[in-house]
This record gives C-alpha cells, structure tokens and sequence, in this order.
C-alpha cells in the first residue's frame, strides 16, 4: 500500500530532553514522537522536523512530516498520538501534505523566541521556561543593537565553534526586542539559523543592555567574525522554536509575525 506524507504541528516542554534528535541514552522530542505515532500507524515510521532543537529548548510550533499508510484520519492521528504522549509534548493540528513537501528543506524562513526574566528575584514558576537576569537591562538599547543584524552576513561571531555547517551566510529578515513587564522578548526570523545562532545573539545582547559593551558592539562583531570574541552563549531555557513559514502553495497556516517578512524572502539551500 502506498504511503501517504503527513505533515503536523507540535508544541513541547525542552527541559526534559536531551534535544530533538534521537539518541540512545538520553529521552529526545523525536523518540517520543515516533513512539507515539508508530503506535498509531500500527507500524515504524521516520519523523523529520523543520529545525532540531538543543537540549533544554522549547517549541511553540515545531513542523514535522512523517509518512505513513493512509489507515488513519486527521483526527485519529492527532488525537491517537497526543494519547500515547508524555504530557511534556502535545500535537497541535494534522493535516495531509502537498506533494513535494519537506518539513526542512520547503521552509522558507523560521522563527524564534527568546526570553528573559528582567527581575531582582528568580522564579519558581519559570525557572526552566525563561532566562532569569537580576541586573535591569535597557530594553531600547538591545532593540538598537539587534537592528544592526538584520539582512544577510557573515554571523560567524555568533555561531558555535563546533557548529557544522558548510557556511556562516544567514539572511536576517527581522529581530524586535521588548519588554511585557517582567520579561523581555527577542523575537528572531532568518531563512536558517546556525548552530548556538540565536542564544548567541541573546547573550550579546544582555551584555549590551547590561552596559557592559556598546550599542554598536553587534556591529562590530559581524565584522570580527571570531567567535572567541562574541561573548557568553546564553541558556537554553528561554528560547523556544516559534514557528516555521512555507510557501502559500503547501497551504499549512502561516504564524502572523510572518507578516514581517520581506517579499523577496526565499528558502535556504
């Protein structure tokens, strides 16, 4: 029988998991989820996300496909999966795939979050969801400084030095920072994201709302394209996986902070 291609939404807690990709030793995203959905399929299938996510990182909206025989409906899958779950990770919708669709390779652009817990106390409530920093931070200033990364560059000042991929060039279609009370929020899209590319970025940016470096200092560091002067990579427990944006043909619903992109925004080989 002929397989299907199956393409969802997923939302999970990071903090219990060694990452997405599946490993031997340790509890991963993708383990639990093929489990789950092999269960249901009532035979082994392969899930294949838009980004992999590090151990400790979140997701709002993690796109998958897998491909399975078509024994099931939308409803079944979802509801069969989220059954055979840790509560920790939930499916959020399902829908069949366009033809020629890749939860990687079609995205167009993806979008992160970052955030930051701007108080003299931790919390017991998010401790493992936001990044506590005790010293206040000068929201306007990171806002400024974020604004210098936008466009495409050589971010290899922000990449992990054991990062793998083949280039340092990322398009960076927009990144705002703001502050909702107690908390500041970056929110980040580029067509692609190096490895560390994001907490990078946010430890850059605490630095300069701190005081510590100059609004400039993001500037200054796309030109030195040295990691070993990009300063401190911030936690994981702040950022989540926001979103992922196809073209309109693959018809899966896009993330309104989308809107941002520009029109030439186009996906990364």
């Amino acid at each position: 029988m002929n397989k299907i291609r199956y393409v969802a939404g997923i939302e999970y807690d990071g903090s219990g998991f060694y990452g997405w990709q599946w490993q031997t030793q340790h509890r991963s995203v993708q383990a639990v989820l093929e489990q789950a959905l092999s269960h249901v399929a009532d035979h082994p299938l392969t899930v294949i996300c838009a980004g992999r996510t590090d151990t400790g990182v979140h997701a709002l909206e993690q796109v998958i496909h897998f491909d399975a025989t078509p024994n099931r409906g939308l409803h079944a899958w979802m509801r069969g999966g989220n059954s055979k779950l840790p509560d920790d990770v939930r499916i959020t919708w399902v829908q069949t795939a366009t033809i020629g669709f890749h939860a990687r390779y079609s995205a167009v652009a993806r979008f992160y979050r970052y955030i930051i817990l701007n108080r003299p106390v931790k919390s017991a409530l998010l401790r493992q969801q936001a990044t506590w920093c005790p010293a206040h931070l000068d929201v306007e200033k990171m806002h400024l400084a974020a604004q210098h990364l936008i466009g495409q560059h050589d971010f290899s000042s922000f990449r992990a030095q054991g990062c793998q991929s083949k280039s340092p060039m990322r398009a960076m279609y927009f990144i705002d920072v703001y502050r909702q009370g107690e908390q500041i929020i970056i929110d980040i899209s580029a067509n692609a994201f190096l490895h560390h590319m994001v907490r990078n970025i946010a430890g850059v940016l605490m630095a300069i709302g701190q005081g510590k470096q100059p609004v400039d200092w993001t500037l200054q560091l796309l030109a030195l394209k040295s990691r070993k002067l990009g300063g401190i990579t911030a936690p994981p427990d702040g950022l989540y996986l926001g979103g992922v944006y196809y073209p309109e043909h693959f018809g899966i619903a896009k993330h309104p902070i989308f809107n941002k992109l520009p029109p030439d925004a186009k996906r990364f080989d």
